[in-house]
């Protein structure tokens, strides 16, 4: 069975779609529905009739009974929409336990404060975190391992989930929904880091994510670079749900890197030909990428490309996390089986 509500033309084969679907609801302000437009109607019979007499929300509740409701407006659909939901009787069945929701200890008009649009600035995640879960309870895992990492369990709305990244196994075995709070500048670079074997422990995490079946939900709170978009759930590893903050960015790194690389690039290139650059020239290329690099790294830019699924403000996270968390869990939770980690 499947709902459909109609306040927008869908015309010629998509009404089979729903006139399929049960329940319809049709909106009268927008131009109707119908099988065949009215020009292609007298095309095809010479027959002279108006949009509204050959689809319209009055002809299909009135006369076909094609649909099911008739809705003033959208928001009268949607309203409509809610009320056939509730009569749906369906219950829920849920792999997580389910407690009495609470009340953060801390208002959620302080993460104005906490992060910030200066992404330069530090900041404690426990301190965003304590302003979105359950009484601000966050019983927290390895806290003195890898400290650049916050991991932990937590609830929200009484939904039970792991906030972080190299916990993941555990999570699945457990049937625990993943939070990935992102603000991340990827993975660290260096000789050191290279002979310890970084791409190979980043692989791990990676593989991890990539894996994980349980309900996984990214919100971008600050920067989202690199590889660590990757380890930290980016688009690419299917969260249920992707929100940024206004303030977030992402991009392969921050324009002033990719600026100063390519400066590095262009500089060496010019010595080997016997040539100089100088200070005016080494500007005049990193200008332009700087504010490509701004522009197209900024959240609007992403959200208007549905490469996500909204910008929110900071203050609604713990409510849009609440639903979104309702919503995953509508569907049951598979087994993860994971791949080999070397």
């Amino acid at each position: 069975m499947g709902q459909v509500l109609v306040s927008a033309p869908p015309g010629c084969n998509s009404e089979f779609q729903e006139s399929s679907s049960h329940p319809a609801v049709l909106t009268p302000q927008l131009d109707p529905r119908f099988q065949r437009g009215k020009q292609r109607v007298k095309a095809a019979t010479g027959e002279e009739v108006s949009a509204e007499d050959l689809g319209g929300a009055d002809l299909h509740c009135r006369k076909s009974g094609v649909s099911d409701y008739y809705a003033l407006d959208d928001n009268h659909a949607l309203h409509l929409a809610r009320k056939i939901v509730r009569s749906l009787n369906y219950q829920k069945k849920m792999d997580v336990t389910i407690e009495p929701s609470e009340d953060p200890l801390f208002p959620a008009d302080e993460l104005y404060g906490i992060v910030g649009a200066n992404l330069k600035r530090n900041f404690d995640v426990r301190e965003v975190i304590a302003r979105i879960v359950d009484g601000s309870k966050f019983n927290e895992f390895k806290a003195l391992y890898g400290d650049t990492l916050v991991t932990g369990f937590a609830r929200i709305f009484g939904y039970p989930i792991g906030i972080g990244a190299h916990f993941i196994q555990l999570c699945c075995q457990r049937n625990i929904p993943l939070l990935f709070l992102q603000n991340i500048t990827g993975f660290m670079v260096g000789r050191d880091y290279e002979a310890e074997g970084i791409a190979k422990d980043g692989a791990k995490m990676v593989t991890a994510v990539a894996c994980a079946n349980v309900p996984k939900i990214t919100v971008i709170i600050g920067g989202s670079y690199g590889a660590g978009n990757y380890g930290m759930c980016g688009r690419a590893y299917s969260p249920r749900f992707l929100y940024l903050w206004p303030n977030a960015r992402i991009s392969v790194m921050g324009g002033e890197q990719a600026a100063n690389v390519l400066a590095t690039v262009a500089k060496d290139q010019r010595a080997r030909e016997g040539k100089q650059f100088s200070s005016a020239d080494e500007a005049a290329l990193k200008e332009p990428i700087i504010k490509r690099f701004e522009e197209e790294g900024n959240p609007y830019y992403s959200s208007a490309r549905l490469w996500d699924d909204g910008i929110i403000d900071p203050v609604d996270t713990r409510l849009v996390l609440g639903l979104s968390l309702s919503a995953a869990l509508n569907a049951p939770i598979q087994k993860t089986n994971f791949g080999i980690l070397r």
